[in-house]
């Protein structure tokens, strides 16, 4: 009898090395999918170790181009920054992982999609309304919410038996104290000693940055070149260092970042399941790109565009960190941050210095700025008189309320009185 398929989302972690032979024992041929994101991992160990478990057949994606252009620089583009502090590292990456997945399921011709997220957490609704949103039929095997599963693996220790019983090969113990997700944008630390969110994280945690007050007493002078609003070069000052490809200039803001030490995040968010959780985030690249996007968008942004900008900003970092990725609602706001960025061009000059990104100027050949309007020393084509009746107007509905305001106070008075 001919098994039936099924393509697992594999990390080579306890988790889904676990999966991958609990699969195994229920009968399905399993199909290790393993996507490079820029994670710090050995990819052949991972291919030796899902072969060994049991797997047909392993694929190894290098997804990391495709993840600069078409999801993280969109979100720079949009200002998204999830309940106005998170950059969404883990939450750009899993619609492009859940992606290429569906598309190899369709190359092997597998009904069944399988991935190792909780039941308690954000990835499992990413993941899953991807898979939704790219193949209707798709069939999903989410073992954190089946009860068979959960019966049998109720922690991290039988976890750790089972691996133990089956002869899988696994470097996590029970001393493990938190839980990583890494990509190119970011590394994520959350679960474990940090569920307390009054812990502060030792300093032997942080791997992609060095912590502020540990980077250099030296600042280092960069200029960020924007096109339509997508970083296109970026030039350190200090040596001389240019960069212009998409992913190579990405790896270079996070070296950049890294080493002075910019992008430490420490908050508690809320899951969209419902469920408050404490995250703690290093996105050194990100965050400059961030600030320097913003304030070349001041110089070259119409004022009305960008306030309407501003409302869908939240709107589409929600998105994003709720897994609609691929929606009818994202697809209408990607298209109006596309048309707000279409003059968006120009150079920010910019210093890091011990976790700090301080903008030194910026210029651009969209600029609606007007010295000459703005000085205070020079008259320019703007006539100051008429300022008078530009806040008479505006004084009208302030005026009105206010005698509103005192009428209803006397009304109120004189009744106290009687």
């Amino acid at each position: 009898m001919k098994k039936e398929k099924v393509v697992l989302a594999y990390s080579g972690g306890l988790d889904t090395s676990v999966i991958l032979k609990w699969l195994i024992d229920k009968g399905y041929d399993v199909i290790a999918y393993i996507a490079d994101v820029g994670q710090d991992e050995d990819y052949e160990a991972a291919r030796e170790k899902a072969l060994k478990v049991g797997a047909s057949k392993v694929y190894i994606e290098d997804l990391k181009e495709e993840f600069v252009s078409n999801y993280i620089f969109p979100a720079i583009k949009a200002n998204a920054v999830y309940e106005n502090r998170y950059l969404l590292g883990t939450s750009l990456a899993r619609p492009l992982i859940a992606k290429k997945q569906i598309e190899i399921a369709a190359l092997e011709q597998a009904e069944y999609v399988s991935h190792g997220a909780t039941g308690k957490g954000n990835d499992q609704v990413r993941f899953e309304l991807t898979y939704y949103a790219l193949n209707p039929k798709i069939k999903v095997i989410s073992p954190w919410k089946m009860p068979e599963f959960l019966g049998q693996f109720k922690g991290r220790s039988d976890m750790l038996a089972y691996a133990e019983k089956m002869g899988i090969p696994v470097k996590a113990t029970l001393k493990k104290p938190y839980s990583e997700d890494d990509n190119l944008m970011h590394i994520s630390h959350e679960a474990g000693i940090l569920e307390d969110p009054a812990y502060k994280p030792e300093k032997d945690m942080f791997s992609k940055i060095v912590l502020p007050q540990n980077a250099p007493d030296k600042e280092t002078h960069i200029e960020i070149h924007f096109k339509d609003g997508i970083p296109v070069k970026v030039v350190n000052k200090d040596d001389g260092t240019v960069k212009t490809n998409a992913l190579e200039l990405f790896m270079y803001m996070n070296k950049l970042g890294s080493d002075n030490g910019i992008g430490l995040l420490d908050m508690v968010e809320n899951r969209f399941v419902g469920i408050k959780s404490r995250g703690v985030y290093e996105t050194p690249g990100a965050t400059i790109l961030h600030v320097a996007h913003m304030d070349i968008e001041g110089i070259a942004m119409d004022r009305e565009v960008m306030r309407l900008r501003n409302m869908f900003s939240p709107q589409f970092a929600e998105l994003v960190y709720n897994g609609f990725w691929f929606s009818p609602e994202m697809d209408f706001l990607m298209a109006a941050v596309n048309k707000s960025q279409e003059l968006i061009d120009g150079t920010v000059f910019i210093t890091l210095y011990k976790g700090n990104v301080m903008v030194d100027g910026r210029e651009s050949p969209s600029s609606l700025y007007n010295q000459d309007l703005s000085s205070m020393d020079i008259a320019g084509g703007f006539n100051q008189t008429d300022s008078a009746g530009f806040i008479k107007i505006n004084a009208i509905r302030l005026m009105a309320h206010s005698a509103i305001t005192r009428a209803r106070m006397n009304r109120n008075g004189n009744g106290r009185k009687q």
